[in-house]
């Protein structure tokens, strides 16, 4: 509730532009709709979780893998799910930012090859009961990897095995309470991040 209450707190209206000149106002960009600028704190919370990833698929989700439990389109371009137990600290709507192991991972994590697919993430998603302190990259099922040496094609999120001691850094939020607002892709997500906006 922390994390959430502080970012709630640091919502800014933009300003409008009605006072400028007719000329100005056509020479300026168009306004997004209804954004918010985000004031994040200096000191961005920083979360040591287990890692791992998942597909859109019913035998890892349930009868409706393309919804998420947020209720957002189940975009494996940006979505991640967390365990329960840190609803608090990650509500729906958290943008994360993967930084990495804090040690060498095992032999069973494979994130040093998936990595250049994760990039941002917005918490959307939740997983079952039974795990703890843990966050579940979405990829698509498409995210096939040919690894060298055994020939054998396996899925990002197999690959990506169970990574324990990650480190994952909020960087932002948007308000997927209208599921329309998840972005659609690492370049709309990455932009949000960089303005520090979010869409109601």
């Amino acid at each position: 509730m922390p994390i959430l209450g502080a970012l709630v707190g640091f919502f800014a209206l933009s300003g409008a532009i009605a006072a400028l000149p007719a000329t100005a106002v056509a020479l300026a960009p168009a306004p997004v709709p209804v954004a918010h600028t985000i004031a994040l704190p200096m000191n961005l919370p920083t979360y040591a979780v287990t890692m791992t990833g998942y597909n859109a698929v019913p035998a890892q989700t349930d009868n409706n893998p393309t919804i998420t439990a947020s209720g957002a389109f189940a975009n494996p371009q940006v979505v991640a799910a967390r365990s329960q137990d840190l609803g608090k600290e990650l509500p729906f709507g958290t943008i994360i930012e993967v930084e990495g192991p804090s040690k060498t991972p095992g032999g069973g994590c494979g994130y040093g090859i998936v990595q250049n697919d994760i990039g941002y993430r917005v918490i959307a998603d939740t997983m079952n009961r039974k795990f703890t302190d843990r966050v579940d990259v979405l990829f698509a099922t498409k995210d096939n990897y040919l690894l060298m040496g055994n020939g054998h094609v396996l899925n990002a999120a197999t690959i990506m095995g169970v990574c324990p001691a990650m480190r994952i850094r909020v960087v932002g939020f948007v308000n997927i309470s209208n599921p329309a607002n998840l972005p659609t892709s690492q370049a709309a997500l990455a932009a949000l991040v960089r303005g520090r906006t979010a869409s109601n």
